[in-house]
C-alpha cells in the first residue's frame, strides 16, 4: 500500500502574507483527493484510509518560515524541456510578490553546480526573470548526475539556503528525496519541493507534465512535415522519430493530434519487421494502394532489434538507434523489391526539446511554481507537485517507488490511435 502522507519541518506560527493581499481561501492538511476517483459503494459503506488519498497543494493560513528571513534556492536539473524558464520566473515571482521573500539563488548546472563550491549561483529578482518566460531552455544551465548527497546538503547548510526547489526529472526527484532525508537526519530546517519535469509525461500520479503540451504541439509538425514529404514522392515514406524512451505518450498523442499518421510504434507496444503481418508486409501493402506512408517511432521503441551501449551519466541506458534501423532496413526492402521508393527521415527531438513553451504550457507552469512555492512556505519537504483528476496535489516522492507512467496497450489512448492510424494490434 502506497503511504501519501506529507512530512513538515514543525509547526507553523507566521500567518500566511496572502492574507494582505485578498481574501483567499486557504487549504487544510485534512482537504485530500481521492487517488482512484471511482469508489464502488455498498450499503454498509466505506472508511477512506491516508492511502487512498493524497494532499491538496495551496495556500496554508500559517507557514513555516519568516518569509523576510528566507533564502530559497532553484535547481533545473536533466535534460531540456520546454517551460523551465516559465517555472524559473513563476517560483521567483510568487516568492517575491507574494512572500517577501527577496533572496533567491539560481543554482547553475543542475546538481553538478549544486556540489561546485566554485560555481557562484545567480541572484534571482523578477527583472531578471521575466524576459525569460517564453523562450526554450533553462536560464539556469543543467546537467545529468549527482554528486554525493552528504556533499549537496553541506553545500546548502553553507550557503544558508532554507528552501530548495528542485525541477527536473525521475532520477532528478530520487535525488530530491535523498536530500530531504539526510536533512531529516540533520534535523535540518531546509524545505525541499520538486517540480516533475520529463517531456515523456511519465511520472506517477502526475496526468500532465509541463513542456508536453507544446511537445506534442511541435510533433504534430515533424509529422505533418513528413507527409507533405511522402506524397512528393513515388511511394514515399515519412519517418518520423520522437521522444519516448519507455513510454510512448508524444508520439501517440501527436499521432491522434495529426491524423496523418500510418503506422505508430511505441516501447510499450512490440512489433516485427518479418513475417505476413510485420511492419514492412504492412507498409507494402500500404504503398501499393496508396503510395505513400507515414511512420512515427518513439525512441524506445522496438530495443529488441537494436543494441544499446553503456549508460549516460544519469544511470540511464543508451538507447539503440531505432530510428537509423528502420530506415536502413525499410529501404533495404524496397531496394529488393525493385520498385519507387522515396524515405525521408524527420528527427526533430533537440528542436522540441528547446522550443519556447505554449500558451497553455505556461499557465500550467506558473500554477506548479505557485503549488510549489506554498508547499515550501509552509514547511513540508520530500514532496512534489502533482496534478490528478484536474487538481494540483502534494505527492510524497517516495511514493514513486521506481514507478513510471506507461502507455497501455488496452486503453483509451492506444486505441485512438490504431482507430486514426488503421494499424493491427499486433505488428508481426
Amino acid at each position: 500500500m502506497t503511504d501519501f502522507s506529507i512530512e513538515h519541518l514543525g509547526s507553523r506560527n507566521f500567518p500566511n502574507p496572502l492574507k494582505a493581499l485578498l481574501d483567499f481561501h486557504y487549504r487544510s492538511d485534512n482537504e485530500r483527493m481521492l487517488v482512484q476517483p471511482e469508489v464502488a459503494c455498498t450499503d454498509t459503506g466505506f472508511e477512506l484510509l491516508l492511502n487512498d488519498t493524497m494532499e491538496l497543494a495551496g495556500p496554508r493560513e500559517f507557514i513555516y518560515f519568516n518569509p523576510n528571513q528566507v533564502r530559497a534556492a532553484i535547481v533545473t536539473c536533466g535534460g531540456l524541456c520546454p517551460g523551465l524558464n516559465a517555472v524559473i520566473r513563476g517560483l521567483v515571482m510568487q516568492l517575491w510578490h507574494v512572500y517577501g521573500c527577496q533572496d533567491i539563488l539560481g543554482i547553475r548546472y543542475g546538481y553538478q553546480g549544486l556540489g561546485n563550491k566554485r560555481l557562484e549561483p545567480i541572484q534571482l529578482t523578477p527583472d531578471f526573470v521575466s524576459p525569460s518566460k517564453g523562450s526554450g531552455g533553462t536560464m539556469l544551465g543543467s546537467s545529468r548526475g549527482t554528486p554525493p548527497t552528504t556533499e549537496l546538503v553541506d553545500n546548502l547548510q553553507t550557503m544558508g539556503i532554507d528552501v530548495l526547489f528542485v525541477i527536473g526529472g525521475d532520477g532528478s526527484m530520487r535525488g530530491a528525496d535523498a536530500l530531504w532525508r539526510e536533512i531529516r537526519k540533520r534535523e535540518a530546517a531546509i524545505a525541499v519541493v520538486g517540480i516533475p519535469k520529463t517531456i515523456d509525461n511519465d511520472i506517477p500520479y502526475v496526468r500532465r507534465t509541463f513542456g508536453f503540451d507544446t511537445a506534442v504541439a511541435e510533433a504534430v509538425k515533424a509529422i505533418n512535415v513528413a507527409e507533405v514529404e511522402a506524397k512528393g514522392m513515388p511511394n514515399g515514406v515519412g519517418l518520423v522519430k520522437l521522444m519516448g524512451r519507455h513510454a510512448g505518450f508524444i508520439a501517440a498523442t501527436a499521432c491522434v493530434a495529426s491524423g496523418h499518421a500510418n503506422f505508430c510504434l511505441l516501447p510499450e507496444v512490440k512489433f516485427s519487421l518479418e513475417g505476413q503481418n510485420g511492419l514492412l508486409a504492412l507498409l507494402e501493402k500500404r504503398l501499393v494502394s496508396r503510395h505513400h506512408a507515414v511512420i512515427v517511432v518513439a525512441e524506445g521503441a522496438g530495443q529488441h532489434l537494436v543494441q544499446g551501449e553503456g549508460c549516460d551519466a544519469s544511470g540511464n541506458a543508451k538507447l539503440g538507434d531505432i530510428g537509423g534501423y528502420l530506415k536502413r532496413k525499410i529501404t533495404e526492402h524496397f531496394q529488393r523489391k525493385d520498385m519507387p521508393f522515396g524515405m525521408k527521415y524527420v528527427e526533430p527531438s533537440y528542436l522540441i526539446r528547446a522550443a519556447p513553451p505554449t500558451a497553455f504550457d505556461q499557465l500550467y507552469c506558473d500554477q506548479l511554481a505557485r503549488a510549489a512555492v506554498h508547499a515550501a512556505m509552509a514547511g513540508k519537504g520530500g514532496l512534489m507537485i502533482g496534478d490528478w483528476n484536474g487538481r494540483l496535489t502534494h505527492v510524497p516522492i517516495r511514493a514513486l517507488n521506481g514507478q513510471s507512467r506507461r502507455v497501455n496497450p488496452s486503453g483509451e489512448l492506444w486505441f485512438s490511435v490504431r482507430e486514426n492510424t488503421g494499424q493491427p494490434q499486433d505488428i508481426g
